[in-house]
């Protein structure tokens, strides 16, 4: 048998584009605030993580073009020998003190900062324990750690603490959750999650991608929503989000930071975050520490959405967050009412099984500070006008 079979068998992709119903790797070909242009038509944008509305702000831009004339484009290196910049330095400083952490480690992307945390920190005789609805990028972590990897049902205490009572009190182990669930927007029971950990003497990190800038009085994430800064070993971000950037980083005390920079492969082999990227991420920084506002207005857009599709008859799921899942249920109908969607000016997100649970096929949406009620208004009413002609609502 040939290993290229199986990819020459697949034709799920080509029949979908023949169908008109391919949504995925769409070329954006130009971007002005939550405005793109897909194929010569401009759309509104309700299907990215720009939360705070960043990624074209003037002093983000500007330092941005200011780095790349200081430092050049690239790195061309790793932190470990000669990719480490000043500027990774102060990043770095300004997040620690910004979390309220001992120190902070910057990864060149998300994936790559779960993946070398946990593998890093996990070895035999170990154990991981993850929510089911974790992240792909701390599945595959623990797909590279050494340890026993035990999962517990979606955010069920009951659950979680049978799968903890059932391990030896002395195996070392660490409490792996997301912050903030990406597709469905709800939040990790944190109060309860840390309790648990406490009790059975485990570690807990938080994957905290799309809550840092977001939740909390001062966008300190959903540890700081929570209460719990201070009951959490390590929490993980990212700069895609909030911080209109790209990289992710590990929060925590110094010396775990200190064993997982000298230790995490997907650090010490992997390029460093380019100059433009650290830049931008500390002028968001600067940006989510000054502008409070900006979380209001997001809040604002969020409690006029999540009402408003409810409103129609939609499903939203248990979303507490600017993440507004729409479920429809069936892959097909999702994809007829994402097309239709499109047509009229709307850009979302389908998202189907293994991203999501069987039977719960939905339609992503997420929201902007810096989105305009008339574009908000213009998303409710293609939802209703396309959900009414599909007869998903009535």
């Amino acid at each position: 048998m040939d290993i290229f079979d199986k990819c020459y068998d697949f034709t799920r992709a080509e029949q979908a584009k023949a169908m008109g119903m391919y949504p995925y790797f769409t070329p954006i070909q130009e971007v002005k605030g939550n405005k793109v242009k897909v194929d010569g038509k401009e759309m509104i944008m309700v299907g990215s993580n720009n939360y705070l509305g960043l990624i074209d702000h003037p002093q983000v831009m500007k330092a941005a073009r200011e780095a790349v004339d200081r430092y050049g484009v690239a790195t061309c290196g790793s932190r470990f020998l000669n990719g480490t910049l000043d500027i990774h330095v102060e990043l770095e400083e300004r997040l620690a003190k910004f979390m309220k952490k001992e120190a902070v480690l910057a990864f060149s992307t998300g994936f790559q900062t779960n993946q070398g945390i946990i593998s890093t920190l996990i070895g035999r005789g170990e154990a991981v324990i993850t929510d089911k609805m974790i992240h792909a990028s701390i599945v595959d972590a623990c797909r590279l750690s050494y340890g026993e990897v035990h999962t517990f049902n979606h955010n069920d205490m009951k659950d979680l603490e049978s799968v903890l009572s059932s391990l030896n009190e002395n195996t070392g182990k660490i409490l792996v959750v997301d912050g903030v669930f990406s597709m469905e927007g709800d939040l990790a029971n944190l109060p309860e999650i840390v309790e648990l950990a406490r009790k059975y003497k485990a570690r807990v990190m938080v994957d905290d991608a799309h809550g840092i800038g977001v939740m909390g009085k001062n966008g300190r994430g959903t540890l700081e929503h929570f209460g719990v800064e201070n009951e959490v070993d390590l929490v993980m971000g990212t700069f895609s989000k909030a911080f209109a950037s790209l990289g992710g980083f590990i929060a925590g005390k110094r010396k775990v930071i200190s064993y997982i920079k000298h230790f995490a492969r997907s650090l010490i082999f992997s390029a460093s975050i380019t100059p433009a990227s650290v830049a931008t991420a500390l002028a968001t920084l600067d940006i989510i520490e000054n502008e409070p506002e900006r979380r209001e207005r997001l809040w604002q857009v969020t409690e006029k959405m999540k009402p408003g599709f409810q409103a129609m008859g939609y499903n939203t799921g248990p979303t507490e967050t600017p993440i507004i899942p729409v479920i429809i249920g069936l892959d097909e109908l999702t994809f007829m009412l994402w097309k239709l969607l499109k047509e009229d000016g709307i850009f979302t997100n389908p998202v189907v099984y293994p991203a999501v649970p069987k039977g719960q096929t939905l339609i992503r949406t997420s929201y902007s500070a810096t989105h305009t009620d008339e574009e908000l208004d213009a998303v409710l009413a293609s939802f209703e006008k396309r959900g009414k002609q599909l007869e998903i609502i009535k």
